[in-house]
């Protein structure tokens, strides 16, 4: 049988698979693209100690903040498909070199900046190099560990991206203590300047070799349509998830994506193949990433807001108390436990365990978190035993689902899901909180400090307290339900993948 030239054409673009012993130098590789990805990670959430003092020095009004914030992630996750695809056709090393430079000169912009406008322009330019990071560096893992080594090397890579999540309220608060502000920014300069360094004379060039055309049209759509949905989903709690403006933000993003798949779908050299989607393996590696991103997402939005609200610790404290899950993580994944329990177990198996392990873990911070911190510890550690197991499990299942000359567009699909996840999580959860406080709450309030505010005596504040927290409990408990379903999906999806690969080898 004579095979379609689509199907002869996505023949030549594969590239050879990487090489049985994998890159001589492939674990000091790692060393150098982890700290780099430890930056980008790192500065989704040190600003947020800073908002003080930029309204301070700055005079920077709320809606400024707001956008400080919102440029970085709004750019970095709308260009995340489209930086692994020119990953793919223009060389991931140009690209990891490229992105490391982008996020350099960004963050020198930014910690030298003198105007509000100044430090979005550069925050915006950083997210452009984030954005080629993130893709480049899993990309690069793929390409430079044997396949056996895959699982322990997504571990790491997966632990850098807790550590910087638990690390950058931290971080920043130290430097802050110490500098003004813009340090928290130029303290990326000798990461990226040892980065580049080691890039050039390590890391080895890797791109499909006989490139697809560029994609224009799916590089704009794309990008367009992600920005719009995250920017829906993040200003919903500002300007109310039914106001016209997040309303019409939503459309657009729906409507553009739509248009894109419609496009991916009708032209032979397609930035995201579509038929990626009808893999099995593919697809429960897509639900379940969603999904954990998800519950722990918004499990520690709605924790966090517990911790300072109703229990009265400050940033740096309830930083401190969330920190358990993080370093969870890192210590599963970088003593390779996790990695030999994913090989031990099987990856539907180690799936659907860690949503079990997540899904108790928000049982217990709901159940249990009214009784004192011992319930919120167990709950933090169950969710990052069950991270530190699933989410190299199904970062794995989707890289391999995919050829090795589309490891970078992989790598954006990987990271598009994990912030549509987290973004999901936090939109969905949150709804649930505030339905509930709603309907609890003795006085009619948007928010637990207005309704604080608003309540009159000890007895009435105290109640005020009692509904915040039952919609916090309400809202880990559906959380919960929604990731052990998940879960269960996502490991039958697998487990037909494996037993459709079986057959295939058999036969």
């Amino acid at each position: 049988m004579t095979p379609s030239p689509q199907e002869s054409a996505k023949d030549r673009e594969r590239e050879p698979a990487p090489p049985v012993q994998g890159h001589p130098q492939r674990w000091l590789i790692l060393g150098v693209i982890s700290l780099a990805q430890l930056t980008v990670v790192l500065d989704n959430t040190v600003l947020n100690v800073a908002i003080p003092s930029l309204t301070d020095e700055l005079g920077a009004a709320t809606s400024d903040i707001q956008w400080m914030i919102n440029a970085y992630s709004l750019v970095q996750s709308g260009l995340l498909l489209t930086a692994g695809s020119a990953a793919d056709r223009y060389g991931r090393k140009k690209m990891l070199a490229t992105g490391l430079a982008l996020f350099g000169i960004g963050s020198l912009a930014a910690g030298l900046a003198d105007t509000t406008g100044q430090l979005i322009a550069a925050r915006a330019g950083m997210g452009v190099g984030g954005a080629l990071l993130l893709t480049t560096t899993l990309a690069v893992v793929m390409q430079i560990f044997a396949p056996a080594e895959h699982a322990k090397a997504i571990g790491i890579w997966s632990a850098v991206s807790a550590l910087g999540f638990a690390c950058g309220p931290l971080i920043g608060g130290f430097v802050l203590d110490h500098f003004w502000w813009g340090a928290i920014f130029l303290i990326n300069l000798p990461v990226v300047a040892l980065g580049l360094v080691a890039v050039v004379s390590l890391v080895p060039e890797s791109k499909n070799r006989q490139g697809d055309r560029p994609d224009l049209l799916g590089a704009v759509l794309s990008t367009v349509g992600m920005a719009a949905l995250v920017y829906a989903i993040i200003s919903g709690p500002e300007h109310g998830r039914t106001s016209g403006r997040v309303l019409a933000t939503a459309a657009v993003a729906l409507g553009v994506l739509a248009l894109f798949a419609y496009w991916e779908s009708r032209i032979p050299y397609p930035m995201l193949d579509l038929s990626f989607f009808r893999d099995q393996r593919f697809t429960g590696a897509v639900s379940g990433l969603v999904l954990i991103s998800f519950g722990m997402g918004g499990a520690l939005f709605l924790l966090t807001q517990h911790l300072q609200f109703v229990l009265g610790y400050g940033p740096l404290e309830a930083g401190l108390r969330t920190a358990p899950l993080a370093l969870t993580v890192v210590l599963l994944n970088f003593s390779g436990v996790s990695a030999k329990w994913l090989a031990r177990l099987g990856t539907p198996v180690a799936v659907l365990l860690s949503m079990v392990l997540m899904s108790a873990g928000l049982v217990s911070i709901a159940t249990l978190t009214g009784h004192g911190y011992a319930g919120t510890l167990l709950g933090l550690v169950l969710i990052g035993v069950g991270c530190a197991l699933g989410n190299p499990a199904m970062a794995h299942a989707l890289m391999s689902a995919i050829p090795p000359a589309k490891a970078g567009v992989g790598a954006g699909v990987n990271g598009t899901l994990a912030e549509f996840g987290n973004g999901l999580g936090v939109a969905v959860l949150g709804a649930v909180l505030n339905s509930r406080f709603a309907a609890l709450a003795p006085v009619a309030a948007t928010s637990l400090p207005a309704a604080l505010a608003s309540a009159r005596g000890e007895g009435e504040r105290g109640r005020v307290l009692d509904a915040f927290s039952s919609g916090v409990e309400s809202s880990q408990l559906v959380g919960a339900v929604a990731v052990l379903l998940g879960g269960v999906v996502a490991a039958v999806l697998l487990r037909r993948a494996e037993r459709a690969d079986s057959g295939v080898v058999s036969a």
